[in-house]
């Protein structure tokens, strides 16, 4: 494992090089000029002489390949530039927000992945039954439904309706404070979004691998000796039809993320996706930068996640093979 793990980390390093040349190269294509866009208002009224000297002292006028290389140079130095939308370090920015991001995703992917298991099993238990049908029906409808559409969705049922629980940001209005009581009470409604949007994938994933685990010949054979059912569903159906699910964790990660810019923007969750959508519309471009290399070695930690999970899962997969 720590051999596959070692190989697949280095293999990583020139995809991130790559990202990183690819996100300058398409930012000396933009057509948005990131001086006028550091100037705000004042570029406006500025003479082209002024936005000359403050592109050179920002070091805007320089090769891509140099700025390339002196912004990695510095990258692995800590030093991640200055945001400009933010109007502090690049790296405090990350260190603040991604915490209040990690939680979201972990919740957002716990209800899925227990919810979305449990559906599966109960519906390949009972094939064609009325909650098969039901379920399979919502799942459908639910691929197809935007993030920010459930996300509205659910502030006007539970916010505005009902009033049952908050309609965005992290503590209540007024609050000086960060609390624990309200942090959980504003995370509910992004996590229940975040997962519910994907929860579909995970459940036509278990509903399909323990429907075909049910019909193998080990599955019968058990039942033939006499195992209880639920013996026979959750020791040996469910262990084989969830291998398939297991895959689909590292490939879900960067739907994950697109699904949280929404969220986060729609519920005014303070985490890194909220931070790339300001980043995106005030042109920052140092704080972009960084925002796409970290969702870059998210969806690549992911993807080593499931292999890693899938090998421990499946004692017939060797890590080092």
């Amino acid at each position: 494992m720590a051999r596959m793990a070692g190989r697949r980390t280095l293999s990583a390093v020139p995809v991130l090089l790559a990202v990183t040349f690819g996100v300058f190269a398409v930012a000396a294509l933009s057509p948005f000029d990131p001086v006028k866009a550091y100037a705000g208002t004042a570029g406006l009224t500025a003479s082209q002489a002024d936005l000359d000297q403050l592109r050179a002292n920002l070091g805007a006028d320089r090769p891509l390949v140099t700025r390339w290389w002196d912004w990695l140079c510095s990258a692995l130095t800590g030093d991640l530039g200055t945001s400009s939308v933010m109007r502090q370090p690049v790296a405090d920015v990350i260190t603040e927000r991604v915490g209040w991001s990690a939680l979201l995703a972990a919740c957002a992917f716990t209800v899925a992945v227990l919810a979305g298991t449990l559906l599966g099993v109960l519906a390949a238990r009972r094939q064609g039954g009325p909650l098969d049908r039901t379920v399979s029906a919502l799942a459908y409808t639910l691929e197809a439904a935007p993030a920010f559409w459930l996300g509205l969705l659910a502030i006007w049922f539970f916010s505005v309706r009902l009033g049952a629980l908050p309609s965005g940001g992290l503590t209540d209005a007024g609050s000086d404070t960060v609390t624990a009581g309200q942090v959980a009470s504003h995370l509910v409604l992004p996590a229940l979004v975040l997962g519910v949007s994907q929860l579909p994938w995970f459940f036509l994933y278990v509903r399909q691998g323990v429907a075909d685990a049910l019909a193998e010949d080990p599955v019968r054979g058990a039942r033939a000796r006499g195992l209880a059912e639920r013996s026979v569903l959750l020791r040996h159906a469910l262990r084989s039809g969830m291998l398939p699910m297991l895959t689909l964790i590292g490939s879900r990660v960067p739907e994950l993320i697109t699904g949280a810019l929404l969220v986060e923007t729609v519920f005014s969750w303070p985490g890194i996706a909220a931070a790339t959508v300001q980043a995106a519309t005030a042109v920052d471009f140092p704080l972009l930068a960084a925002l796409t290399v970290l969702a870059t070695a998210a969806v690549l930690a992911g993807n080593l996640l499931s292999d890693l999970l899938y090998g421990l899962a499946d004692p017939r997969v060797g890590f080092d093979g």
